[in-house]
Order: structure tokens, then sequence, then C-alpha cells
């Protein structure tokens, strides 16, 4: 009794049913399994044999899902017991050994190059210095900011603006340059005549404002370097501009057998109308508007058409407006309250030729001198020409590289003002290459040039001929060689940046000595 109860337990178990008798006799057969019950009206019930079948067929197929079940986490069972080996296997060998074969981070083999934490605490230190030595500077002199003696230093009579009347009529040789290509365009002159007519004009934008500069009493230094800088930015641009269209009409008389119309002067309403995108072709470029959108945009270098951007981006223009407000107040203050006591405190030891006190004067001008040429650089190169590219929409903004990375001193010069740099290498050094000039006599012409140039904007304004500006830069020609023939990588970095800190207060004591010598001798 027991087996057969034992035989018939888990069926009985799995196929639990409950026969109900209904109102007319009908049997309806409830399933625990949650089958519908087979009511009265519909299909009849299967018989006790077949249902029975039916039961089996089920409890077989879950049987057979159970054993499926059982074999997969078997195998699973089986496949994770070596990899709780493995792990505990793993996890002995990390207590039993602790070091393996690396390098220091702070050695060149490691290949470590993540020192942001370090460079943090490098510009914290630079902070903490120099606001140490901006205390000290304070409560040694006090409050010398006077924004009232900024205007003293561009006017000395408040009737009498010659700098700015200098500026405006630097707009008679723009328009003598503008009408000289017209009349080469048409043909009226030839092109001897043209050549000889922009070398008077280029030649008279050197002359006319140094002799004005340095005959008109009431000029102060500062209007001076002002107004000749807005001179030689002009006559680098009517130069570029000269020689462009030349390069135009060259190509218009090789071309002029099959002239077509792109290379006709436009009408008036397309050179001048209101599509300021529109593509220009010589000589339809011939225009006041071109002339001035050119004498305003950021760029030395002329072209018929300039990458334009599609609008005005009135956050960017704010900000950088902005910028330009801010740096140049703090500049002017760090002048008059950092820069100037520095400069009057040196001028003894020169006198008396202390070598010791002269070097230590010299690297205590050194850190102010550096800080407001970087801040001179950001004010200029970034914030006033992205706010005059952004209100013209000239889409050619790379106004500078990453010349603070400048292993070598010629990429310096090449990479910090690229506006020159471009002009440069358009319209001085590689026409001299095409000429078979080599190129170390290009490169040393080149540096000739901007050693007069630096030399122009600073002995005319101040009105003594020292040659220290000039001398400086043509000394940039042997240290580029040394630099590039026995330092490289970061050594190379470190030389340029020594020759920047150092170099330009050497030049600025030299003339700031020699200005006081002449003209406040008796009384330094």
């Amino acid at each position: 009794m027991s087996d057969r109860a034992e035989m018939r337990g888990p069926v009985t178990r799995r196929r639990r049913t409950t026969i109900s008798g209904g109102g007319n006799g009908a049997i309806g057969v409830k399933q625990a399994s949650g089958s519908k019950s087979h009511e009265a009206g519909e299909k009849p019930p299967l018989c006790p044999a077949k249902a029975k079948k039916d039961e089996v067929d089920r409890h077989a197929s879950n049987n057979g899902k159970v054993d499926k079940q059982m074999r997969v986490s078997g195998e699973q069972q089986l496949a994770n017991t070596p990899r709780k080996q493995r792990s505990a296997v793993e996890d002995i060998n990390d207590r039993l050994s602790c070091h393996v074969l690396q390098e220091s981070l702070l050695s060149s083999a490691s290949g470590y190059s993540n020192y942001r934490g370090i460079l943090n605490w490098c510009v914290v230190m630079l902070v903490l210095s120099n606001a140490r030595l901006f205390l000290e500077n304070i409560i040694k002199y006090g409050i010398l900011v006077d924004p009232i003696q900024v205007v003293s230093l561009f006017l000395k009579d408040p009737y009498s603006w010659p700098a700015a009347c200098l500026i405006i009529v630097s707009n008679v040789f723009i328009l003598a340059a503008l009408y000289t290509e017209r009349r080469l365009a048409v043909g009226t002159i030839s092109e001897m005549t043209g050549l000889i007519l922009h070398m008077f004009n280029l030649t008279s934008l050197l002359i006319f404002p140094s002799a004005t500069v340095l005959s008109v009493p009431s000029m102060t230094p500062v209007g001076g370097v002002l107004s000749l800088g807005v001179y030689t930015v002009l006559f680098l641009k009517l130069y570029s501009y000269q020689d462009t269209n030349r390069w135009c009409r060259e190509i218009r008389q090789a071309k002029a057998k099959r002239l077509t119309r792109s290379y006709s002067c436009p009408s008036v309403a397309q050179s001048n109308g209101s599509a300021v995108h529109a593509h220009v072709t010589y000589p339809g470029n011939l225009t006041h508007r071109d002339m001035y959108y050119f004498v305003f945009a950021p760029t030395l270098c002329y072209q018929l058409n300039f990458p334009r951007s599609s609008r005005i981006r009135k956050r960017f223009l704010m900000r950088r407006l902005f910028e330009m407000l801010f740096f140049t107040q703090l500049l002017v203050g760090l002048i008059q309250q950092w820069m100037v006591p520095t400069i009057q405190n040196s001028m003894k030891p020169f006198q008396e030729m202390d070598f010791s006190r002269m070097m230590e004067r010299l690297l205590k001008l050194a850190v102010p001198n550096h800080l407001i040429w970087l801040i001179f650089f950001y004010w200029f190169f970034h914030s006033s020409m992205n706010f005059v590219a952004e209100l013209l929409q000239f889409g050619d903004r790379e106004f500078y590289k990453d010349w603070w990375n400048s292993e070598t001193v010629t990429y310096f010069w090449a990479n910090w003002n690229i506006p020159v740099h471009k002009w440069c290498l358009r319209h001085f050094y590689k026409p001299m290459l095409r000429k078979g000039i080599n190129k170390f006599c290009a490169q040393t012409a080149v540096f000739l040039v901007s050693a007069f140039f630096h030399e122009y904007l600073v002995s005319v304004p101040l009105k003594m001929f020292r040659l220290w500006a000039f001398m400086g830069m043509m000394a940039q020609v042997p240290l580029a060689w040394f630099v590039s023939r026995f330092l490289n990588g970061n050594y190379g970095n470190a030389a340029v940046w020594i020759s920047l800190i150092i170099g330009q207060p050497v030049a600025v004591l030299m003339y700031v000595h020699d200005y006081y010598v002449i003209h406040y001798g008796g009384t330094t």
C-alpha cells in the first residue's frame, strides 16, 4: 500500500482536480494549473484515460525542463569553480608580491607628462610672490596711480592735438595709393611711372611723420609712438596693396588673349552695393570701400577676397570690449605704480656705474616689465584684434601661435606676431629666395628690416638716436644660431624665455637712462 502510494504521490500532487456537479448533471473539471473550467454548453470533457495521458505528458515535459535547468546550473557551477580558484590564486599572489619593474614619475623614462598640479603650484607661487612685491611697493611709495596724468602723456597742451592731426593726415597717403592703382588698372600711366609714384608715397609715409614728430614741440613721446605706429602699419599695408594689385595685372596680361568678363571691372552696384560678401575680381576691388576695409582689417597682407564670418557675435564682441577696457586700466596702473618708481631708482646706479646695483635694479625691473609685456600681448593680439575682426566680420583670426613653447629664437619670432610674419614671408623673404638669395642672408635681411622699424618707433619719439633697439634686434641673429645649434628642447625654451625676460629691461633702462641724462641731467 505504501509502495503504491509513493508511486502515485507525485502524480496526485501535480494533478489536483476537483469534481463538482452542475445543475444539469454536467461534470466540470477544475485544474490547479489555472485552466478554464468547462461549463455547460461548452466542449464535452475529455475522457478520464485521455486526461490522464495529457497529465503524464505535461509532467514529463516539466521534468525535462527541470532537468535542463539543473544541467545548465551544474555547468555554470563547474565554470565558476575555476574562476574562483583563479581569483583565489591571484589574491594570494598579490599578498605575496607587491613590487613590479617601473620608473619614478619624475624620471624621463617613465613617460609621465601630467604636471598640471605642479603648473598650478607655480602659478600660485608666482601670484603670492608678486603680491608681496606689490604690497611692499604700496607700503614704500603709497598710491601712485593717477588717471589724469595719463592724459598728459598724450597731450602737453589741451588745445593742441598733434598726434591726432597727424593720424588724420594719413588719409592723403591712402587715397594716393588707391588713385595710383586706378590709373594703372586702366592703363593711363605706365608700370614704371606707377612704381615711382608708389615708392614716393611709401617713402613719404616714413619721412613725413618722423619729421613732424621731431619738429613739433608739443608732440609728446607717447603721442609720437602712437602716430608713428599707425604710419608704420599703413606703410606695410600699402606696400602689400600695391604688390598684390601688381600681381593681378601680371595675371591679366598673361591671360590677355583669352580675356573674359571675370577680369573686367564690375558695375558700381556690384562692387559698392549691399552684397558685403560678394566675390570681387580685379580691378573691381579698386574702390574706397575695399581700401578702407583693408586699412581697418587686422591684417597687413592684402587680398581681393578676405575670409568672412557669417555674423557678428554680440556676446563675443562685448567680452572682448570688456577685456580691452579692463587691461588698459591694469596696464596704466602697473606702469605708474610699479615700473616708474623702479626706473627712477635705477638712475643713480647707472650714473655711478655701480654694476652690482645695476644688476639688482635690472632684475627688479625684469618682473614688472615682463608682466606688463604679457598683459600687453593679450590686450593687443587677442582682445583688441579679435574685437576689430568680429566687428568687421574678418574670418582669419590666427593672430598668434604657441610662441610660449618656442624651442628656438626663430620659432618665437615666426609665431608671436603672425600678421607681421605673414607680411615678411609674402613680400620680403620669399621674393628674395626667388631671386636666388640663400636662406641665411634672407633671414638676416628680415631681422635687419625689423631692427630698423624697432629703432624707428623708439628713437624718433624720444628724439634721440642710440641704436639700442637696433642692436638688440640684430643680436637675435647670433642668439638664434647659438640656441638652434647647442640647445634643444626645454633648454632652448628656457633660453628664449630668458632672452625675453632680461633683454627687454636692458633696452628699457638704456633708453630711459639716456633720456633722463639728456633732458634732466642736472636734476637727476
